[in-house]
């Protein structure tokens, strides 16, 4: 019997996204297969949403081989927090919360001032969870496109046993060959969709039909504008207090904005917009010349410490 097909029937092409999907799943499985503690790192924002939907598809109907791990910072925007639990909640996975008002109890983060960025000091945080549960191996959403920084780290990213990285010692990665072993007190990061682009993921999110925290898309909200950018200011926390206040001075205006990417309210700034729906949001992408970090994180913009002296840290 001719094994062969007939030369009229030929497999569907792979679309760029089915590419992009496929490499995620083979890393997810190869991070289940070589760790033994792994964790999937989930705030509720885009990427890792996208980060989810790639577990579902490498792990169902089974349960997912790892938890979820969100490092809170207390300043997180409220719309972002209920919609990760209810995902958490509707997947029926595991949610671990860890915040940076418990290492600041514990005496680990020590603020300079009451109103001092926390973004940072998740690192310290972040680091206090891995050591607690002992996990092996993050899985983030970090993607190459979003800074230079981040360009530099292997889809495998390995951190020493203080969950230091060091750029000049790195383990090649030949093809599809990943190396996720380690040492005791030492752990790796995981980046499935590192090769991804922000335009990718609004694609993705679009094919998959994804829901997203509302503040994705345009809404009304009181800003300010500093340092060229719209910093939200008066945002209610899930406490129901009000944060991130205009400093003296500053002129509160409403403007019409969505947020490219979410974090903690001090340093995540959104953009000027009209697009209420993912289509309208993949055009905007698509004719944008800023690039997501660039244009909304008020962090890269001032005299915080650099992303990849973060990165050495501990940071995501």
């Amino acid at each position: 019997m001719n094994a062969h097909p007939h030369p009229s029937v030929r497999p569907p092409l792979m679309s760029h996204l089915d590419w992009l999907e496929s490499e995620a799943i083979h890393i997810m499985r190869e991070v289940a297969g070589q760790c033994a503690r792994p964790v999937l790192l989930f705030s509720g924002g885009k990427d890792s949403i996208c980060l989810l939907r790639i577990a579902e598809k490498a792990f169902r109907p089974g349960r997912f081989p790892f938890p979820l791990l969100h490092v809170d910072t207390g300043h997180n925007y409220r719309e972002v927090v209920a919609f990760r639990d209810r995902r958490a909640a509707e997947l029926g996975e595991r949610l671990i919360v860890r915040t940076v008002d418990e290492s600041i109890r514990r005496g680990s983060v020590v603020l300079k001032h009451a109103d001092e960025s926390r973004n940072r000091h998740q690192s310290v945080t972040l680091l206090e969870a891995i050591e607690e549960f002992g996990f092996d191996c993050c899985i983030g959403g970090a993607r190459r496109d979003e800074e230079k920084a981040r360009a530099k780290e292997r889809i495998m990213s390995f951190r020493d046993e203080f969950g230091q990285w060091d750029p000049k010692n790195q383990r090649p990665e030949l093809w599809n060959l990943y190396n996720a072993r380690t040492h005791a007190g030492e752990h790796v990061r995981a980046f499935p969709i590192s090769n991804w682009t922000e335009l990718d993921v609004w694609q993705y999110i679009e094919r998959e039909g994804l829901d997203l925290p509302s503040i994705y898309f345009a809404h009304e909200r009181e800003v300010v504008v500093r340092n060229g950018l719209l910093v939200p200011v008066n945002v209610p926390l899930v406490s129901g207090a009000l944060t991130n206040p205009p400093r003296p001075g500053e002129q509160v205006v409403i403007r019409r904005v969505r947020f490219r990417t979410v974090g903690d309210i001090s340093c995540t700034a959104p953009v000027e917009s009209d697009a209420d729906s993912v289509a309208r949001i993949i055009v905007e992408t698509a004719s944008t010349d800023l690039t997501e970090r660039g244009a909304t994180r008020l962090d890269d913009q001032t005299g915080d410490a650099s992303m990849e002296q973060r990165k050495k840290e501990g940071y995501f």
